[in-house]
C-alpha cells in the first residue's frame, strides 16, 4: 500500500504495528521494505519519526472520510453496503 499510495487518498492515517501499538502519521517514505513515518505529534520521547518494517504493519487507518471509487483506483474490489 504505501509503495504504490493513490494520489486520491492523503498520505496520512494511524498505523497500528503487530504488538498492537497505534501512530497516528502524516507523511511518510518508503525504502525498500520500511516504511519512514511522520508523525502527526511527537511521542512521549519526543520522537517525531518512525521507521517500521512493511512485515511488522497490521493495519493502516484511514482518517479522511473516503469514497468507493477512491478505493477502486487503489485495486479494491467489491462494493460498500448502502
Amino acid at each position: 500500500m504505501f509503495t504504490a499510495w493513490p494520489k486520491e487518498i492523503p498520505r496520512r492515517g494511524v498505523l497500528v504495528n503487530s504488538l498492537d501499538e497505534q501512530t497516528p502519521f502524516k507523511g511518510f517514505m518508503t525504502r525498500g521494505e520500511t516504511v519512514l513515518l511522520q508523525r502527526s505529534n511527537p511521542d512521549t520521547l519526543g520522537a517525531r519519526f518512525l521507521i517500521i518494517p512493511f512485515a511488522e504493519i497490521a493495519i493502516v487507518k484511514f482518517i479522511d472520510p473516503l469514497t468507493e471509487a477512491t478505493f477502486h483506483k487503489a485495486g479494491f474490489v467489491g462494493e460498500f453496503a448502502p
